[in-house]
């Protein structure tokens, strides 16, 4: 008898457990959640601190080199501000110098510059005499620059842009303009309400999932502002953690309130129909939010600060939303009662009585597996053919050039390539050092004329030599832009006339070292995920099949959704429509998010569908009856799911975020391919084919692998003995 009690102390007797005593103590659970957010918002409020983008790599020879800058160059490590000015038409900067000396005068003694460097001394004038091209350059990087510092500079432009010069300012000082989103994302949850009410049919049942999905995504948000009040987070990791927290959020509650309806049109009781939704679905939204954690945190493996800050961050929001499924939900569910209990004669009673009549899903499922190969066949096909422009992935930091067309950044940007040459916006640093050399000034001028031959190279700068007199500091102009593939060239082609005391650095080389590196992790990094989708879902269906296909799928989409990335951010197609203001390489670390993301969605809806089918496959053992009553009982929810899951990311899309713009339309792309050509057409039409063997695990196997009961299969007629305190 004990044994057997413990037998069935799995993850959805755990669950329905717990669903069983937050649904008694619901008025505690509620307050509790409620003081929890109000907490999180008092110290989000006291102690929370700004978002501040940290591109870097500890221990790269690039961030080596930066870091010897630093310590040897503290005038030019910091962030450098590039200052433009134009004259009218027909007329010339020359005529303006005195009011443009002026005007860097006044820089001079703004907040936490460093120093400025006049065009008219560099020589930094177009030649058509009529743009100037000045550096401010500041003591921090962009990152420690204090609030107010860049308005302040804005406000030493003034008398020149009087005088009738246009001012524009950018560099690494400005960063990409990204303006955090203009409200697109409440159309996001309006397009998921109206889901949620054809999917319910009650605005009651349509509002749940919702207002549970905004109370966890607010407690999500405001321990992230209180974190950077201690840690440096990148001012994507809010927003990431937000598109996903809502878009999980709101996809967990939908599964539990769903299995929670049925059973109630079933006619089992409120407080019982709790325990077995959590039991049950629950327990899949454990299992699927685990997957998605593992996947985000597994991002700490790249060795990236900023990205392992994503991660974590995105990782957050996911557990705080499980934690909300399993807490929350059945707590108000318990609070709602028997208003959620569909009417008689409804289509959730019909449904659920079975009553002869085919549904959308019945349909569907009979016409993917009426010929299962073809059906195989046409999926992977279409999805192969869509994943052929990934073959030509470019990957790159954002840059001003990225920002919006209208912001001051972009318009220096655009103007000093036009007037000067692109590679101007992405200068490089070369620090030698001359320990060994005798005469230190001749060998640095000597490294310059070497430096300034380079194939690619426009220009190398007078050297400047440290205190000691031991390194020599020289500026490189590229000829090429700093996303350009031809300045990674330019790199290595420095680093070789410089030799092994020479190194390249700045803003341009760190972000060529870091998009280089997730390059060279982004095949690792799928296999790793790919080999642990097939153990999580190995041990959650116990099958060697499912694991298979639905792993082949995951990678089947996420090369799809690269394909239609490079098409769309690449190639401008479509470009316009999705508002992209310039096309070139991907933003480098979107493919190990999608990937991360895209793993854990992939995972819960063949968890949610698959689970059903396997609960009917074990009590029916027929192959085909599982297969259809299965897909027919949970496609409709997982459906509504998806579209939910890609409103809510397709709404991050049009805010002007040159890095969370591609991070978004890669997961909504990738979302639908993978629940509807994946999940709900490759997944029944590979089980038809495989009929019992579907199902089969060599028993060696089967006696090593933990059995969790993640569809709950085992609490039908056990809920006395649960319910046990």
């Amino acid at each position: 008898m004990i044994h057997d009690r413990w037998e069935f102390i799995v993850m959805a007797a755990l669950l329905y457990r717990l669903g069983a005593w937050t649904c008694r103590r619901r008025r505690t659970v509620l307050v509790a959640w409620l003081a929890a957010l109000v907490v999180a918002g008092a110290l989000a409020a006291t102690a929370g601190g700004s978002y501040e983008d940290d591109f870097s790599i500890p221990g790269s020879r690039a961030q080596r080199v930066l870091d010897t800058v630093t310590e040897q160059f503290p005038a030019s490590s910091g962030a450098t501000a590039q200052v433009v000015f134009v004259a009218p038409a027909g007329h010339k900067v020359a005529e303006h110098e005195a009011v443009i000396e002026q005007t860097l005068a006044a820089a001079t003694k703004a907040p936490q510059v460093a120093g400025v460097v006049d065009p008219f001394i560099t020589n930094t004038v177009s030649p058509d005499g009529r743009v100037a091209l000045a550096y401010v350059h500041y003591h921090e990087n962009r990152t420690h620059l204090k609030d107010g510092t860049l308005e302040a500079l804005e406000n030493v432009f003034r008398p020149a842009r009087e005088a009738g010069l246009r001012v524009e300012a950018g560099g690494s000082a400005y960063g990409d303009g990204s303006d955090g989103g203009d409200g697109t994302e409440a159309a996001g949850l309006l397009i998921a309400l109206a889901i949620l009410l054809i999917t319910f049919g009650s605005l009651v049942a349509a509002g749940l999932p919702l207002l549970t999905a905004l109370l966890g995504v607010g407690a999500t948000v405001a321990g992230l502002a209180t974190v950077a009040g201690m840690l440096t987070l990148p001012t994507t990791a809010p927003a990431l953690a937000l598109m996903l927290g809502l878009a999980v959020g709101i996809d967990y509650a939908l599964f539990i309130v769903a299995r929670h309806r049925s059973q109630l049109a079933s006619g089992v009781p409120v407080d019982e129909s709790v325990a077995r939704a959590i039991g049950t679905a629950g327990a899949a939204v454990v299992f699927a939010g685990l997957t998605v954690v593992i996947a985000l945190a597994g991002l700490t493996i790249v060795r990236i600060p900023f990205l392992t800050a994503m991660g974590l961050a995105a990782a957050a929001a996911v557990i705080v939303a499980v934690l909300v499924a399993v807490t929350l939900i059945p707590a108000v569910l318990g609070f709602a009662g028997d208003r959620l209990r569909p009417k008689p004669g409804s289509r959730a009673v019909r449904r659920e009585a079975a009553d002869g009549r085919p549904t959308m899903g019945a349909r569907w499922v009979r016409l993917v597996t009426r010929r299962p190969l073809v059906t195989t066949l046409a999926v992977v096909a279409a999805l192969g053919v869509m994943a052929l422009p990934a073959a030509g992935l470019r990957l790159a930091l954002t840059d001003n050039g990225s920002a919006p067309a209208a912001s001051t950044q972009r318009q220096a940007y655009d103007l000093t390539a036009a007037a000067f040459g692109p590679g101007f916006n992405g200068p490089l640093l070369v620090l030698a050092d001359l320990a060994n050399e005798g005469d230190k000034r001749a060998a640095a001028t000597a490294l310059a004329e070497r430096l300034g031959a380079v194939d690619g190279v426009v220009a190398a700068g007078r050297p400047q030599l440290s205190a000691n007199g031991r390194y020599a500091l020289l500026t490189v102009i590229p000829e090429t832009g700093p996303r350009d593939e031809r300045t990674e060239k330019v790199v290595t082609g420095l680093e070789a006339a410089g030799g092994e005391s020479a190194g390249v650095t700045g803003v341009t080389a760190i972000g060529i070292d870091i998009s280089q590196l997730l390059s060279a992790s982004l095949v690792p990094y799928a296999l790793v995920v790919a080999g642990l989708a097939v153990l999580l879902l190995m041990v959650a269906f116990r099958s060697l099949v499912v694991p298979l296909k639905a792993t082949l799928g995951f990678l089947l989409s996420v090369g799809a959704t690269l394909g239609a990335a490079v098409a769309v951010f690449q190639w401008g197609w479509l470009a316009d429509l999705v508002g992209v203001s310039r096309t070139g390489p991907v933003i480098s670390f979107m493919p190990i998010i999608l990937i991360a993301v895209l793993f854990g969605l992939a995972m819960d809806y063949e968890v949610f569908l698959v689970s059903r089918m396997h609960e009917e496959y074990s009590h029916s053992r027929d192959p085909q009856r599982a297969l259809g009553q299965g897909f027919q009982a949970s496609a409709r929810v997982v459906a509504a799911a998806a579209l939910i899951m890609t409103a809510v990311f397709a709404s991050f899309i049009p805010n002007g975020d040159a890095t969370l713009k591609p991070i978004a339309f890669a997961l909504a792309v990738g979302v639908l391919l993978d629940a509807f050509l994946i999940r709900m057409t490759l997944v029944p039409a590979v089980l038809a084919l495989a009929r019992h063997g579907a199902w089969w695990l060599p028993r060696w196997l089967g006696r090593v692998l933990p059995d969790l009961d993640v569809e709950g299969a085992r609490l039908s007629g056990r809920a006395s003995l649960l319910m046990v305190e």
